[in-house]
Formats: structure tokens, sequence, C-alpha cells
């Protein structure tokens, strides 16, 4: 790591440039090296604010107090509640030790809320709480009392509960979650009943490009005469690229095995003839073991078993490979896999798919920029917005808070997830519905039954109505 970090800037001093990071730490080191230039940045700046300062990490944190100096006047505004970016260096003990520090200074707590009805306040009030890491503060609500309290709302599987119908258009609905594959079931859910929606933390679940790499095995063993499938799958290998891929597509062809009603009893065999370049003959080889493992004994494997048999069999190899990010596409591999352990059939799971993306080309159309749609968003990228109502999904220990914090036993970790979810809340103006996920589907090990999030037993009960969709207790109708 350290000969990758020395490298790195050499060829930074080579191109005569700096990174972000560059633009704060120089900046700093500039101005300690060169008493003349701090004086006189700090005669320019006698008044300084700044804003959301319990995201600024060290260094930022420096260069105010830099610019501040003995004279100037610093004022710095921030939620410590909000503080929820420690992943990228935020350093939320700079708001908590600004009073504590030597200079004069005067706090004012801004605790008048003009967003959120006072059912909404009272409970993200309790929500925080829990952690000991904070300044004691009560917001209030400007607005009178809504219709309705925070709904918390226990689900059999994690699908989308829709509103009544009151006339509220979709744009002024959220659906928030802690990381972006959990969105994937109400995408499905919303797809299949025509509800439009836009996405901010990422690209359709099923239009990431390994998601695509995985379902073209399918839907090539599925559909012979699948070319998109076939050459997708061939130009994952060493030596492939589109003319050679052409031309295993047309020997394929010749083959005759594309136009019978089901694939070869033998893939692998078929495979081996088709005579791929010399760089891809041992990859290309195990592609059709892979093949023979999707089909075999007449019958087609289970979806589940079909995206695990591709991802060991090569694919995963392929990831480490050729992606920084392996352990995140790999993550969302098994997702998609958990998600297909509720498929049987495989043409009904690849139906499904192809719902959610637009799986025959790598070109998506243009969408209806004037059409009102539902607002689907991690809660990261939901920070600073808000909507008249809010759905928080998969409320589940392991999921939010997120399970390998658990598992590290990180107090601080653990309060910073608590301060996620008082972001979440908060973003509502009217209604808010905490869903929890009684069961988590899980390939091969069956359906799992999953305990609430811990953040739900941090306010009382009386300030939630609590339903139960499926065959069971509802303390009120629920609205769908």
């Amino acid at each position: 790591i350290e000969s990758i970090r020395v490298a790195y800037i050499d060829k930074k001093v080579q191109a005569n440039s700096m990174d972000f990071d560059d633009l704060l730490v120089k900046c700093v080191e500039l101005l300690k090296a060169r008493p003349d230039l701090l004086a006189l940045y700090q005669k320019k700046f006698r008044h300084i604010l700044v804003d959301e300062f319990q995201d600024t990490n060290l260094v930022q944190c420096e260069l105010i107090e830099l610019l501040e100096g003995e004279k100037n006047s610093l004022m710095v505004v921030g939620d410590d509640a909000q503080s929820i970016y420690s992943w990228r260096g935020a350093n939320m003990r700079n708001i908590l030790n600004f009073s504590k520090q030597s200079r004069p200074c005067r706090t004012f707590a801004i605790e008048t809320n003009y967003r959120s009805v006072p059912e909404i306040l009272d409970l993200s009030n309790e929500a925080i709480r829990a952690n000991t890491e904070r300044f004691d503060k009560n917001l209030r609500a400007e607005r009178k009392g809504g219709e309705m309290k925070p709904a918390m709302v226990v689900v059999e599987d994690p699908t989308m509960v829709e509103l009544q119908e009151e006339g509220i258009a979709l744009d002024e609905i959220a659906i928030l979650y802690r990381a972006h594959f959990q969105s994937m079931e109400v995408q499905m859910e919303m797809t299949m009943r025509g509800i439009p929606f836009a996405i901010t933390s990422g690209l359709r679940f099923f239009e990431q490009a390994h998601i695509k790499d995985i379902s073209a095995f399918l839907r090539f063993v599925t559909n012979r005469r699948d070319e998109v499938a076939f050459k997708r799958m061939a130009e994952l290998l060493p030596g492939v690229g589109a003319t050679s891929s052409e031309k295993l597509w047309q020997a394929w062809r010749n083959s005759g095995w594309s136009s019978e009603p089901l694939p070869p009893p033998q893939f692998s065999r078929v495979w081996a003839g088709l005579k791929p370049p010399k760089k891809a003959e041992a990859d290309w080889q195990q592609v059709g073991f892979i093949l023979d493992e999707l089909y075999r004994d007449g019958n087609f494997a289970k979806p589940s078993e079909m995206i695990y048999s591709v991802l060991e069999g090569m694919y995963d190899d392929y990831l480490k490979a050729s992606f920084d990010n392996y352990e995140a596409r790999r993550s969302d591999i098994e997702k998609m896999m958990e998600f297909s352990s509720g498929f049987d059939d495989i043409e009904i799971f690849l139906e499904q798919m192809s719902l959610l993306s637009n799986t025959d080309t790598d070109k998506q159309p243009a969408a209806d920029e004037d059409e009102a749609k539902v607002t689907l968003s991690s809660i990261h990228q939901a920070k600073g917005l808000e909507w008249k109502v809010v759905f928080l999904v998969w409320l589940a220990e392991g999921q939010f808070p997120n399970g390998r914090i658990l598992e590290s036993d990180d107090l601080s970790m653990l309060e910073e997830e608590r301060r996620l979810f008082y972001v979440a809340i908060t973003r509502a103006k009217d209604q808010l519905y905490l869903l929890y996920p009684m069961i988590n589907p899980k390939s091969y090990t069956g359906d799992v039954m999953q305990m609430p999030s811990r953040f739900l037993n941090d306010f009382p009960a009386s300030m939630v109505e609590e339903w139960k969709v499926g065959n069971h207790w509802s303390d009120e109708e629920a609205p769908f």
C-alpha cells in the first residue's frame, strides 16, 4: 500500500496535478509555512461562516482555525444529530468540542422546526435520545398536529405498502433505505403496479453490469437463440472481443442446437467444438461445464442454483481480477441470489427481471422528465431533502443497523447508525411509515425470521400506530 501511495504521489507531480485532498492539505501546509500569506488572508476574511459543520474533517477544521486566528469572528452552523459521514472522514467531535475551545463562544440552539408535524418530531426526539454523544436539544413543531401518528408496519415480506388514495402527488412520496440493494423488492413491486419512480441512489438494481453478466448465462441457457446473451457471456473471456464473439455466435448457430427446443444433454461437448481464440480456450471450456450445471438430466436448475453455479464456476474470479469494488459487486450478486430463491421456475424469474430492467439492450429509453415519480433514495442521499410522505424500509436487525457494525461492537458507529435513522425520519413532513419485514428470503436456507431493528425500541409504543400486513391483526385498516 505504501508503494502505491508513493507511486500515486509521483504521478500527480509528473502531471502537475492535485486531487481534492491535496487542495486542502497543501493549503494548510502553505499557510503554516508562509505567515505573511496567512496574515493576508486573515485580514481579508474578518467574518467566517461555516455551514454543515458536523460534516467537516480534521483538515478542514484546521484550515478554518488558521483563517480565524485570534481576531476574526467565526460562526458555525450544524446539527450533531445529522453527522452521518464518518466513513468519508467527517469528525463529529469538531462540532461537539467547538464551544469547549479557549475562544469566547455563544451557542444558540435552533429548536423550532417548520417542516414536520408534532407527531413526527416527538418520535425523532425520542429516537436520538438513546445516543450518549450529542447535544441535548428538543425539536418543537411550528405546525399543528397531523391526522395520524407515524405508523410502524410489520410486513411478511419486504414489499411496498401503498398509500390510500388521498390525492398526494407521487413526487411528494419517498421510499428511503439504508443501502441501495435494499430497494430491489420496492423496484419490483412498483414496476408491476405501474407506479413511476426515480432512483437517486444508483442504477436500477438489474441494470448493473455485473447483474446483466450473470443474467446472460440464465437467458442463454433458456433461449439458445439469444444472440445478445451469448455474446455478453463470450466477451467476459480473455481474448474475446466483438469480432471473436461474432464468429463464435455463427459457429453456435451452425451447430444446429440454437434452433432445438431443448438444450444439448451435454453442453460442454458442443461448446468445445466452437473453437474459441487460444487465449480463451480454458475459460471457454469452463463456461461449457457451467452450462451443464444449469441444465442437467433434462431439467433446468432453480434460478438461485443457476446464479450460484455461474458465480462460483467462473464469475467470482472474473470480478476479483477486474474490479476494485469486488466485494460490493459480489454482495449485489448474493442479493440477486436471495431474491431469486423465491422462484422455482427460471422463465418466471426472467420475466420478473425483465420488468425491472431493459435486459435486451444496454441503452435505456429516455424517461419523461415531466412525469411525477416516487423517489427511491438511500438515506445518505436524502439528507437535506423533504417529502410529505416517507416510507423507511428494511428496519430489521442486521439490515438497519448494518450487520457489520453490530458485529464490530463499535459504539460510535452504532450511534452514527442511529443518527442515520434520525435523518431518515425527519425527512417526513406529514406522514411517516416505518416498515419492518418479518421474513428475509435466503438462498438454500429458506425463509429466515428477522428481529425488528433495535431503533424501533428507542421510543414508546404509544407514539406509533402499529399495523400488520398479511392475514393477521391490524389496529386499523392499512393504507393500501
